[in-house]
């Protein structure tokens, strides 16, 4: 059989060694031939080294294929999985708490990629892998295929990840690795500013190196904050002219002239929810461990047992200061923008009132909101796999792997998963906003003889607090084989069978007090418990924070203190409200409660060729992959029985306390087909075309059965959704081209055409309905009546019903907190709800260029990556239509600069990458409308300098240059999210023994 000119290098033959025995899993394995044992392995270490690993995988690989290897045992490029992925050509990924987080290829997201860990799928309560439960010191590499393979499992629309961890038959003899890492997070304003990290490896093999045992851990600890300003409820639109009457639309008629600049006729404009300022502080404690056991048995008789284990305790903390738009505009002054390219206007100052005089008394006004949040969450993950392979002649090996997996996220602290308790100071008779700038500027205004937010006013508000549990399992059999021919074009046969099993349930509890006007007086609370803090130093990265109209304080408050005096004096012995009692705490009414099963079954079978086409070696693997797959959903629907109309603008929904759980069902059939060619048009330049069908099944969410109403309603209408498990997968017909040309032994250029015709895409419609007989008491003869004698606003039709009812109709009274409250009767109107659905909505097509230069710059330790990726689609969000639309997310172009320098005593490693602008979803929380992430770019830097030829101290330092995330809505200046956080910094020790 002849061999292709490229494998002549020696160099190449034994990195291809190196790698090839750790990396592929048991479907992709291909057994050594002993001239190929007795070939010396020459070990590349170090940058170069796994680029050069990376570069040859790239290359002797059927399809588009990427990688990514550890440089030395125990020290891969990046201590984050998903910062090291961002590096590859079109990948891209989101970050949490300012470390990476979620991947996306080739423009689409998280949900629509597949992880494997050693050729397994990752049980994840979501379709959503989160890498920052893994550590990045148990990988040996990492693969990224970006073409579907009938050998691949499916699931991968953008592309199938493959996670491979360290084995000790593919390295014998005894290796250990020890590291220690400090971590300084300059974000953090209150946890503690160095964190440890602990990572180690120890491998050995025995019996002549038939017997080997592998063991990884790692320890981490890590504080982090951020700052954000955002408007979390996003922002309510409208067309001019069109939409007057409805909540929150400018009046048609300005007799005062105070809007200046007013949208004309026929433009689209958005009144903002409300604005939060909110600070953040997060610590982390992750654990991961991973033990494996090989044994070679006879010399055709290989089994492996390995056991994976992470855990992620993640604690939040936060501090808001918030106000919250009543959309009065009688004594209202705002400037509003000339309308962009789009016809789509803002707010370049918005004002909001609630009609009171500048000389309004202490206490009289609206609320200045103060918050406080904490969450403590975990998440577990467990993974035993077996694996047989048994070579049964020379043509012929089988391997059976069988996996046993699961994932869990659960509450972490007595309150439960979450809990919030609000804190308002009546003094708000004005809110303006200046959303001109980068930073939103809030300036209140305040009644006669009040300075501003003080201490002094506060008094008790609402709380929130639940219980979010999430499981998932993961039950996996497959056998795979392989024929290879002795001789003629066809090199080898591979087929096989397997079956899948993904058991998710996803259960929630909430407690609520809706007390959200104010309970208490302000002499109730010590005004030491309260402490003033300056706001603008919160965001001092960012542009807009020195405004001398921005407010100069927050109030910031200890949790605990407020939610035991608050339990100890506000209790109320209602179960709902208080499910444990005279405490807070989530409870375990789980009023939510989601059951999934999936059962998929598959057969591959896939032909590989190598033949000449004249003095051209090229290589031809075809296939085809048959699923089956049946889904379940059940899901628990709570009733309710009832509206309170409890504050001015929230009317809540009464649970009946029981609930009942529907059943739905669905099934899909698929036949996936691939086509891989590659052919070497010269000794360094290499060319492939692939076509292959593939893949995406719908989010869990997407599947559930039952309708889930939200918890409270305006007086207007209310919102709820439910899912459709019949919904279709997405499937994808992939076509992709590229050029490669391998001109050094690590250097080469490559550009790559890429085309994604989808079907299926998974959208989303409102329709208004009704729900289990509930009735609005904002709708109805009370309220007519309050409009008839002329009260306008919620508050005054309140203030109207109460005067006018209380005496004679019993659904109207005041609750124990002097709250006025209205039941909803029989003679009020049906509530309507808009009911959110998914649907299989449309196809759409995604498309792009790939670009990769690697070059090393002779024998100097110098060399560069530059990548870039350039994606384009056929279908984009409208921002000036308020239609329901559909749109591709996550569609941006993206770039990488690496630069090294390295030798036998010193690395350097500087790292920049850039995405640009891309749509993240659709829904703001004020309606259907687009939420754009901003471009941004990072700035990454790695050192080391080894001491001797075990010891190597290190540095790395991340987001160097303090940038800043954000996130807006129509219009560029309609600020949805604005995240400042800053730098992070490691340094530490790796000992090799």
């Amino acid at each position: 059989m002849r061999t292709p000119p490229f494998f002549k290098n020696q160099l190449a033959i034994s990195v291809s060694l190196i790698l090839g025995t750790t990396l592929f899993t048991p479907a992709y394995a291909q057994d050594s031939t002993s001239a190929d044992k007795e070939l010396e392995v020459i070990q590349v270490q170090g940058i170069r080294g796994s680029m050069i690993k990376a570069m040859d995988i790239k290359r002797s690989s059927d399809g588009v294929v990427e990688a990514i290897s550890a440089e030395d045992i125990g020290k891969f490029p990046d201590t984050n999985l998903a910062e090291s992925l961002q590096r590859i050509t079109g990948v891209s990924i989101d970050r949490s708490d300012g470390e990476g987080s979620r991947v996306t290829i080739r423009g689409f997201g998280s949900d629509n990629n597949l992880v494997l860990l050693n050729g397994r799928q990752m049980p994840t309560p979501t379709r959503s892998f989160d890498f920052a439960d893994l550590a990045s010191e148990g990988v040996s590499a990492v693969e990224v295929y970006k073409t579907g393979r009938a050998s691949i499992a499916t699931g991968g629309l953008g592309g199938t990840i493959n996670i491979i961890t360290p084995r000790p038959l593919a390295n014998p003899g005894e290796q250990a690795s020890l590291g220690v890492k400090a971590v300084h997070d300059r974000s953090n304003q209150k946890g503690d500013a160095w964190t440890p990290e602990l990572s180690g490896l120890y491998s050995n093999t025995f019996l002549d190196d038939r017997l080997g045992i592998s063991l990884t851990g790692s320890y981490q600890k890590r504080d982090s904050g951020n700052s954000n300003a955002t408007v979390g409820s996003g922002w309510r639109a409208f067309v001019s002219g069109e939409d007057e009457g409805g909540w929150g639309a400018l009046p048609a008629e300005d007799p005062d002239g105070s809007y200046l600049n007013k949208p004309a006729e026929g433009v689209t404009y958005a009144v903002p929810q409300n604005l939060v300022y909110q600070f953040n502080e997060a610590s982390r404690t992750r654990k991961n461990g991973q033990l494996t056991l090989e044994y070679q048995a006879t010399d055709k008789l290989k089994a492996r047992v390995d056991y994976t284990y992470s855990e992620n305790r993640i604690q939040r903390e936060l501090t808001d200061m918030s106000t919250w738009f009543s959309f009065d505009y009688r004594n209202a002054t705002m400037v509003w923008s000339d309308p962009n390219s789009e016809n789509v206007a803002y707010p370049i100052q918005y004002q909001d009132t609630d009609n009171y005089s500048a000389d309004a008394e202490r206490g009289s006004g609206i609320g200045i909101n103060s918050g406080r949040g904490y969450s403590a969450t975990k998440n577990t993950n467990n993974s035993l796999g077996l694996n047989l392979e048994y070579q049964v002649n020379d043509n012929l090996n089988l391997t059976l792997d069988y996996h046993d997996a699961s994932a869990k996220h659960e509450p972490n602290s007595p309150y439960g998963s979450w809990g919030s308790l609000a804190m308002i100071s009546e003094n708000r008779i004005r809110s303006t906003v200046d959303f001109s700038q980068v930073l939103p500027v809030l300036s209140i205004g305040y009644p006669e003889g009040v300075e501003g937010f003080e201490p002094e006013d506060m008094i008790g508000a609402g709380s929130n607090f639940g219980n979010n549990y999430e499981r998932s399992e993961i039950e996996q059999a497959q056998i795979d084989g392989t024929w290879v021919f002795d001789s003629g074009v066809i090199e080898s046969i591979d087929f096989g069978l397997s079956q899948t099993e993904v058991k998710n349930n996803s259960r929630y509890a909430s407690a609520t007090r809706g007390t959200w006007s104010g309970v208490g007086e302000p002499d109730d609370w010590e005004d030491s418990w309260f402490t003033q803090t300056d706001l603008p130093a919160m965001f001092d990265n960012l542009p807009g924070h020195a405004d001398p109209d921005m407010e100069p304080y927050y109030i910031d408050w200890d949790f605990d203190t407020i939610a035991q005096f608050t339990a100890e004096n506000f209790y109320t012995g209602n179960e709902v409200e208080w499910p444990c009692g005279q405490v807070f705490c989530g409870g375990t009414n789980y009023s939510t409660n989601r059951i999934t099963e999936e059962k998929m079954q598959a057969a591959y079978v896939q032909v590989n060729w190598q033949f000449d086409i004249g003095n051209m070696p090229a290589n031809l693997t075809t296939g085809v992959r048959y699923e089956k797959t049946e889904t379940q959903a059940s899901a628990l629907v709570p009733n309710y029985d009832g509206i309170s109309w409890s504050s001015t603008n929230e009317l809540v929904l009464q649970p009946t306390g029981d609930s009942v759980f529907t059943d739905e069902s669905g099934d899909y059939n698929n036949v996936l087909p691939s086509i891989d060619f590659r052919i070497e048009l010269t000794e360094d330049l290499v060319a492939r075309a692939s076509y292959s069908k593939t893949i995406s099944r719908p989010s869990y969410t997407d599947m559930q059965g039952g309708k889930t109403l939200g918890g409270q309603i305006t007086a207007i209408q209310g919102n709820g959704s439910r899912g459709d498990p019949g919904l279709l997968p997405l499937e994808s017909d992939n076509y992709d081209l590229s050029l490669e040309w391998y001109y050094d032994e690590a250097s080469y250029a490559a550009v790559g055409w890429f085309n994604k015709d989808v079907d299926n895409f998974i959208g989303r419609r409102t329709v208004m309905e009704t729900a289990f007989d509930l009735r609005n008491p904002a709708q109805g003869p009370r309220a007519d009546a309050a409009r008839a004698a002329g009260a306008q606003g919620n508050d005054e039709i309140r203030q109207y019903i109460l005067e006018n009812y209380l005496d004679s109709d019993p659904n109207v009274y005041l609750n124990d907190n002097g709250d006025v409250v209205i039941d909803a009767t029989a003679e009020d109107e049906l509530a309507n709800f808009e009911i959110t659905i998914p649907y299989n909505q449309r196809e759409a097509s995604v498309h792009g260029w790939e670009l990769t230069v690697q070059h090393m710059f002779w024998d100097t330790g110098f060399g560069v990556n530059v990548n870039g990726t350039i994606v384009d689609g056929d279908l984009y969000y409208d921002n000036a239509s308020l239609e329901p639309q559909f749109a591709l997310y996550g569609l941006s172009d993206s770039a990488n600069f690496i630069a090294f320098y390295e030798d036998d005593r010193y690395s350097i490693r500087v790292a920049y990458n850039w995405r640009d602008e891309f749509l993240a979803y659709i829904g703001d929380g004020s309606g259907d409308n687009p939420v754009y992430t901003e471009a941004y770019g990072q700035w990454d830097i790695n050192m080391s300098y080894n001491v001797t030829e075990n010891l190597t101290v290190f540095a790395e330092g991340i987001n160097l240059t303090n940038e800043y995330q954000r996130q807006h809505g129509r219009h560029e200046q309609m600020l949805i999210n604005l995240r400042q956080t800053a730098p992070r910094y490691n340094v530490g020790v790796r000992y090799q023994f």
